[in-house]
């Protein structure tokens, strides 16, 4: 049941370093025994040497080997199972993007298990019974929307299964129903101001929102605090992975200092990407995860591939749980131009800090006989489109040498029309690399 002062569930929120602790060693000793019982486990126990009754919990973990992307997409799904299938209700699935996707089956309790970590995400940051959530993030195999629509129910809070897409129709039930919260991807959230302008409606003033939940994609802080101004919300950074069931796995406080991640339920490591080590504390690095809280198919140290860091210190809002910064970006998402690596994060932090710039961006990399080329799309605002030349021109030459600044690397700029780069419903494409075509 949910408590005062943010907290939804007060006895694990608030345990200290030394109780999470205890309850990860005993938690962490179960799972390595429920493992046992899948085939690929089994197999990789023997093969390792590793004894599930004799495990210690913690300071045995890094005796097994992490799991890659790859090794799910090598194996059946079932091959991870701890329970017979029949106990299975429920299958989701990663979007394949990068490759073949990767199938996660639920239990009936590991689904209560989510909405529960879901419902203790929302209710933290402000979510109440009176509120009206509205999920504009998509259903079926993608875990988000499901998600996000359990925790919301949890908690009690009037829900409008929206879904992705059909912008002038959200902007209506937001209206209609009074809608005060939002799950949203962020760069779907910067493409609905525009629809907004095109209605004649002003968010701020002529809706009742207050939250807006955004994840699903990195995104930069400048991009927050855009999508914070046109509304007039506060919007909280949401993490999470279908490998381990979805959002949920860490989360904003009201601090918004960091995530914190649910240690109860994850364990959390960074290591560098190359040597596989672990980074020193508040070292930046790749974030390994083992779940604790899903009975019919828990990994062991899955690699995510996503970059962060832990962040020092307690937390002012009192929870022991450790925080992690928000997601730089993906070790596959980042691509090396000129012999200089480049996270698209970093274009989009330049873009967003400048004025006269749209909500959209599209890099392209291209090869030029032998030279790699780099052009980034840059939308303007209808006001800088609609101006005069020098005025196009200027911030055409201040985008440049703002990117060389960040990126070392001098990318021809191009400047578009509003509304003219392709708009995803679903996570943004950033990146069109053309070099091996």
């Amino acid at each position: 049941m949910p408590q005062e002062h943010g907290y939804w569930d007060p006895a694990v929120e608030r345990l200290d370093r030394e109780e999470l602790t205890r309850l990860q060693e005993r938690r962490l000793r179960e799972t390595v025994e429920a493992c046992s019982r899948s085939p690929y486990y089994s197999s990789l126990f023997r093969r390792e040497g590793i004894d599930p009754a004799r495990f210690r919990g913690l300071e045995d973990l890094r005796r097994i080997p992490f799991l890659e992307k790859q090794d799910l997409r090598d194996n059946p799904p079932t091959y991870f199972l701890t329970l017979p299938l029949d106990d299975m209700i429920r299958v989701h699935s990663t979007s394949g993007t990068t490759g073949q996707a990767v199938v996660i089956f639920h239990t009936r309790e590991d689904i209560e298990a989510w909405a529960e970590l879901v419902a203790r995400c929302m209710y933290m940051t402000g979510l109440r019974r009176s509120d009206v959530f509205q999920n504009m993030m998509g259903y079926g195999l993608f875990t988000g929307g499901l998600g996000f629509h359990y925790g919301a129910e949890r908690i009690g809070a009037l829900t409008i299964p929206a879904g992705a897409g059909n912008s002038r129709r959200q902007v209506q039930l937001m209206l209609e129903f009074g809608t005060t919260a939002v799950h949203v991807i962020p760069s779907y959230a910067l493409y609905l101001t525009e629809v907004f302008k095109e209605m004649g409606v002003d968010p701020r003033r002529q809706t009742r929102l207050r939250i807006a939940y955004i994840g699903a994609e990195p995104h930069s802080e400048d991009l927050r605090r855009r999508i914070e101004e046109a509304y007039g919300v506060k919007a909280y950074n949401s993490y999470g992975l279908t490998e381990m069931s979805g959002p949920g796995v860490a989360f904003e406080c009201p601090e918004q200092e960091g995530m914190h991640v649910w240690e109860d339920s994850f364990v959390a490591e960074i290591i560098d990407p190359s040597t596989l080590e672990p980074v020193p504390e508040g070292e930046e690095g790749e974030l390994v995860l083992t779940c604790m809280h899903r009975r019919g198919m828990p990994l062991l140290r899955y690699r995510t591939r996503d970059l962060t860091r832990f962040l020092p210190g307690e937390c002012p809002c009192g929870r022991g749980h450790r925080r992690i910064a928000r997601i730089k970006g993906r070790t596959d998402d980042m691509f090396i131009i000129k012999g200089v690596n480049v996270f698209p994060m970093q274009v989009e932090q330049v873009l967003l800090r400048l004025l006269g710039v749209g909500s959209n961006y599209l890099i392209q990399l291209e090869r030029d006989g032998v030279r790699d080329e780099m052009r980034v799309l840059v939308e303007v605002t209808g006001e800088i489109w609609q101006g005069d030349v020098r005025g196009l021109r200027s911030l055409q030459k201040r985008i440049q040498e703002e990117l060389r600044s960040e990126i070392l690397v001098t990318p021809q700029v191009e400047l578009v029309e509003p509304g003219s780069l392709p708009q995803s419903e679903g996570k943004a494409v950033r990146v069109v690399d053309r070099r091996g075509d």
